[in-house]
């Protein structure tokens, strides 16, 4: 089944897709591999693209779509797009600028969502990461509902179809909906989450909100050495995730795949080898049984792959809070 036949609406009454293909790739990652990565997703069905301003690789993203609409593949109307704003670019004058050169890179008029990247600030300028002659980074205060309005602003230019946030915990989340004279809610939230971390909390707090969780590392990381602790356990050799792959004939990542697709999250699926974006697709051809569902929610430990460190001596460091 065709991934742009599976969607969830959003608040603003746009739909997105609920399996996304992830395009952050490491440095080891050849540019022209993205390229073919993207080419083939879209062959096989992915309509989905999650990119972002740091993850300096849009150009690339660009040219794969362009090149599918300009074949005939798809059409734009048939691609859901989002990007992010980097920390860097948080001030309310910077907004749009940050946003104007993801779309620049990307060949795109607008994107269909356009995320906060983080709930804090960094020091404005040319440095992706500022650091002071200590090598400490270098964070701007900044009132993240200022940034908000920025980003409002965006979507009524028609620079961003739907706007969201991510990376964020539900008190920051709160920030933003109580915020008086709020326009638009975030449509969403994407955080990190898997069987190790299933967002139980976060994720009912956003439905009751009416927001969507979307998953980012949900087979527990690809354990980028800056990001992730290297002697953190491997989830794909979990023993019961692995013994239910073979209960149902699949992969040990297609169950956990499915798993967050049942609990009604969107999930952002990664590879950039051929044999794995084909199979990724075949998430929609079973389901699990809820007796399943509850075998794998008793795998949660609550445990974080991605602690994103670096920003631990903001005060508004978002994996402090309980969810």
């Amino acid at each position: 089944m065709n991934s742009k036949h599976q969607c969830v609406q959003l608040n603003d009454g746009h739909f997105i897709p609920v399996l996304g293909f992830g395009t952050l790739a490491t440095g080891e990652v050849p540019k022209n591999m993205s390229v073919n990565a993207i080419k083939l997703a879209i062959d096989v069905g992915f309509c989905h693209f999650d990119s972002a301003y740091i993850y300096d690789n849009e150009k690339e993203v660009g040219v794969a779509i362009q090149s599918k609409i300009a074949d005939g593949t798809v059409k734009r109307e048939d691609i859901f797009v989002t990007s992010k704003l980097w920390p860097t670019f948080s001030h309310p004058d910077l907004v749009k600028t940050c946003l104007q050169r993801s779309l620049e890179n990307l060949h795109l008029d607008y994107v269909d969502l356009y995320l906060i990247h983080y709930p804090l600030a960094m020091k404005p300028g040319d440095e992706n990461i500022p650091k002071d002659e200590h090598g400490k980074i270098i964070f701007d205060t900044m009132d993240i509902c200022a940034t908000w309005e920025a980003m409002e602003k965006c979507k009524d230019a028609g620079l961003a179809k739907s706007i969201g946030v991510s990376n964020f915990n539900h008190r920051q989340l709160e920030m933003i909906l109580k915020k008086p004279g709020l326009k638009y809610k975030p449509v969403c939230n994407q955080v990190e989450c898997h069987l190790y971390m299933n967002q139980s909390k976060l994720l009912d707090f956003c439905k009751s909100r009416d927001i969507v969780l979307i998953a980012y590392g949900a087979l527990g990381t690809q354990r980028y050495k800056l990001w992730v602790n290297q002697s953190s356990p491997v989830l794909l050799d979990d023993p019961v995730l692995c013994a239910m792959a073979k209960k149902y004939k699949q992969t040990p990542a297609l169950i956990a795949f499915r798993y967050l697709l049942q609990r009604g999250l969107v999930v952002l699926a990664k590879s950039f080898k051929e044999e794995r974006i084909k199979e990724n697709m075949q998430v929609f051809e079973f389901q699990l049984t809820s007796e399943d569902m509850k075998l794998l929610d008793g795998l949660n430990r609550n445990f974080r792959y991605i602690t994103a460190n670096i920003f631990a001596d903001h005060p508004n460091y978002p994996f402090s809070d309980e969810y």
